[in-house]
């Protein structure tokens, strides 16, 4: 019975090859571009979860209640660790921080590697299996060090690490190191990330710190007891802060912050580990957020349902060729599930072979796809995940829809009518122009979606950011160098070149560089008994003339002045702040030292546009070390110049960590997701629209094949090409105009909130819905015509004929 089944749906499909073909590609494309998109999904949604404890990890946060509004930050100071444990005695706690990028050196090689700080807790907390060495306690003793496979590898070859001495150089000067246990790479798809990992009270300012309440420099990791959820804990955490944090609450308090609804201006709040990657909140997450791989979800769905649509509009539209077969088979005594069983083999036959045909298109544009959409999908990674159970869910729904809803429909007329091949049709065009309404709504809201994104993503690049990024090279300077001194060689070696007009330094970067770093610092103080915080940034001479910075007052930091090292620079936000239009002169106090105010400069956006401009203070200190040189050049022939200056710097550094870059380069970097958004709306518009108009290609086949008698009638009577193309495009258009305007709601509320956002956005414009729906219309009566304009020109003889 079954083989009798399989041979008929072959023949079947063989004698109908168009449809087949039409269905069979349509359907690999969606499945090739639902295996693609959902692999990123879940890769995205797999971060964190191999975790053993992952439902009882959290890390902790600050929550102020400030006059401004919230301010959330993940930093934490060194004595909270210790008195939490006291105070929670069945609580794990681990602090988390770094070296930053250090110099290891083993038998005078040197090596540059990231060194993590952790209490010895955080092996208890974390599902990052020790390889060697010392299994129960890896940081036994102060000096003990763990190393990563990879790392062990790099360093010692073959041979076996434990026990080995390695140097790290920690604030300038070497200090030894015994490694006590090798442990596993983290995985790619994990949030936090190691080489070498150290005991806590090895941080390079742990001494100054470990008693300093206001001193915070980072991140915090819990484990609660079994029995205790994130809320409790929460509650249980308002009298810790009380008794802890007493002086800040009342600065809150004195400065107008505004309590929450439990009355607190204080909170110590906790983020579970599972949300690490998408909070925006966690130090951990890098632009990420879980919208994306959730649109990634449904935009595959999306596009699996429009090939779906077409091969049940096909089906259905077949109804004339297949009612003669079905009638045959009923009034031979096959029952409806027989004649069901008979479609869905055929459907399952497509279904099969497109999926196939997916699965290789997948293969061989899963390279340039990671590239293309800056993927790095492990598919290790996806082992244990809901990819296959998706996968199979998918196919079946896709196989017994397909197949299963035109069975029912035909074998549902009576015998009469199907074998005489009348079929009254009203009730399976009414279906068929339903879901084609539903294709079109859905390509018509990726089309306005990807005009606003791409309207938004040129926005963010080509806003003034109140500095000059053009021009700019930005050079990271590493740690293996001292960074005062790399600057006055620089400084040196670039007077004499004619290409550079200014060099000056600083410890923050302007977007996101090679090195892939992106930071700020913040830090308060009391002025005249209000609470001030702001923004703090290390800067050099010449620093507001090499990003162009326009003072408002007041003058720029001069080596002609001895004290300036005593001297800030503050932006129009902090003047605001201290009460003053013109804040030139002002002196205030941080940590016992006076700083004046020398110069005010007009605002300008030092973080990413997501931001408002926030307040801040730039200030000269020789204690606070330089991170980054930048280097003005003259806009004639800027490739030359950056080969000219790199060279420079591999001399100065030829241990250099990461290569300089264009600063107008490192700001567009600040924006990836927002590219990736981009990239993905473009792709989605495009696949929606191209299986969409297979699927109206062969409506329009079908439609045109039903009313060849009335289209040769017409032509004798007169009816010129353009009235018979007009005829039978008319009632599709209508269908893609009501879609149009159904997707334009939808498109706005989706776009509208993900503009929310960002601080500084687009407007969303009447002329994206009509221009969209112009697209949409233009698309498909193309489509249609292909087909309208033939039927148009043929002979009226033969069509009459033919009847």
């Amino acid at each position: 019975m079954i083989k009798n089944y399989i041979k008929i749906a072959w023949r079947n499909l063989v004698k109908h090859k168009i449809f087949a073909s039409i269905n069979i590609i349509g359907m690999a494309v969606a499945f090739g571009a639902v295996i693609l998109l959902s692999m990123t999904a879940f890769y995205e949604l797999s971060y964190d979860g191999f975790h053993q404890n992952k439902n009882s990890v959290y890390q902790l946060y600050r929550e102020e209640h400030t006059p401004a509004g919230n301010d959330n930050n993940t930093s934490v100071s060194a004595p909270l660790t210790p008195a939490l444990k006291n105070a929670f005695p069945d609580l794990l706690a681990s602090g988390f921080g770094d070296f930053g990028g250090t110099v290891i050196r083993y038998q005078n090689k040197e090596f540059n590697y990231t060194v993590r700080t952790v209490d010895p807790d955080f092996f208890k907390m974390f599902t990052f299996p020790i390889i060697k060495g010392n299994h129960a306690e890896p940081l036994k003793n102060l000096n003990d060090i763990v190393v990563s496979k990879t790392i062990a590898e790099n360093i010692f070859g073959r041979a076996d690490a434990i026990g080995k001495l390695i140097q790290v150089k920690v604030n300038n000067e070497w200090k030894n190191f015994t490694i006590s246990s090798v442990i596993s790479d983290a995985p790619k798809n994990s949030s936090v990330d190691y080489d070498l990992i150290v005991r806590f009270e090895q941080s390079p300012n742990y001494a100054e710190g470990k008693n300093d309440w206001d001193m915070s420099d980072h991140i915090l990791f819990l484990q609660l007891p079994n029995q205790v959820s994130q809320a409790q804990f929460e509650k249980k955490l308002i009298k810790f802060v009380h008794q802890y944090r007493a002086s800040t609450i009342t600065i809150l308090k004195n400065n107008g912050g505004h309590a929450d609804s439990d009355g607190e201006y204080y909170r110590l709040r906790l983020i579970p580990l599972t949300d690490w990657h998408f909070n925006s909140i966690s130090s951990m997450n890098n632009g990420a957020s879980k919208f994306y791989p959730y649109l990634l979800l449904v935009i595959s769905v999306f596009i699996l349902f429009i090939a779906t649509v077409n091969f049940i509009n096909l089906s259905l539209g077949r109804a004339f060729t297949r009612a003669k077969e079905v009638g045959v088979r009923k009034v031979l005594g096959a029952s409806k599930i027989q004649i069901l069983v008979q479609f869905c083999t055929e459907s399952v036959i497509i279904c099969t072979v497109s999926l196939l045909m997916g699965i290789l298109l997948a293969y061989l544009l899963f390279p340039q796809y990671k590239v293309i959409f800056n993927q790095p999908i492990m598919l290790s990674a996806l082992s244990g995940s809901w990819l296959p159970f998706y996968f199979i869910v998918g196919f079946i729904a896709v196989a017994l829809l397909a197949g299963g809803y035109p069975a029912i429909m035909l074998s549902s007329y009576k015998i009469a009518q199907t074998v005489k091949g009348k079929l009254s049709t009203g009730k399976s065009n009414n279906m068929r122009n339903s879901l084609m309404v539903v294709q079109f709504v859905i390509s018509s809201v990726l089309i306005i979606c990807t005009t606003i994104a791409w309207q938004q993503l040129n926005f963010l690049r080509t806003k003034s950011l109140g500095y000059n990024k053009s021009q700019v090279i930005s050079i990271p300077i590493g740690s293996n160098i001292d960074p005062q001194r790399a600057l006055e060689l620089m400084r040196v070696k670039l007077a004499a070149n004619p290409r550079v007009e200014s060099v000056t330094g600083t410890d923050m970067n302007m977007g996101r560089g090679r090195d892939n770093s992106a930071s700020t610092s913040q830090m308060a103080f009391e002025f005249k008994g209000k609470h001030i915080k702001t923004h703090w940034r290390r800067i050099d001479y010449d620093y507001l003339k090499t990003l162009q910075l326009q003072l408002v007052s007041g003058r720029d930091f001069s080596r002609t002045y001895g004290t300036d090292t005593a001297s800030v620079l503050i932006n129009q936000k902090m003047a605001e702040l201290l009460g003053k239009k013109d804040a030139a002169g002002t002196v205030f106090t941080v940590d016992n030292k006076k700083l004046q105010v020398v110069g005010v400069v007009k605002d300008f956006n030092f973080q990413s546009l997501r931001k408002q401009i926030e307040p801040l203070t730039m200030l000269i200190q020789p204690q606070w070390s330089i991170s980054y040189i930048f280097v003005r050049v003259k806009p004639e022939d800027m490739p030359a110049s950056m080969a000219s200056i790199a060279a420079m710097w591999k001399q100065v550094n030829p241990k250099a960590e990461s290569d300089p870059s264009f600063l107008d380069e490192n700001t567009e970097r600040q924006y990836q997701k927002e590219g990736r958004l981009s990239k993905i709306f473009i792709s989605g518009a495009v696949l929606t629209i191209i299986i969409s108009c297979m699927g109206l290609f062969a409506i329009a086949v079908l439609v045109i094949s039903q009313r060849t008698k009335e289209i040769g009638i017409r032509k004798v009577l007169g009816a010129d090409v353009s009235s018979i193309v007009g005829l039978i495009s008319k009632d599709f258009m209508k269908l893609i105009l009501i879609s149009a305007v159904i997707a334009s709601p939808i498109a706005w509320y989706s776009m509208n909130s993900w503009l929310q956002d960002f601080a500084y956005h687009i407007n969303i414009h009447w002329w994206v819905f009509v221009l969209s729906g112009g697209i949409a219309v233009l698309i498909a009566f193309v489509t249609i015509s292909f087909q309208s304009v033939k039927a148009a020109l043929a002979n009226p003889v033969r069509s009459l004929k033919s009847e």
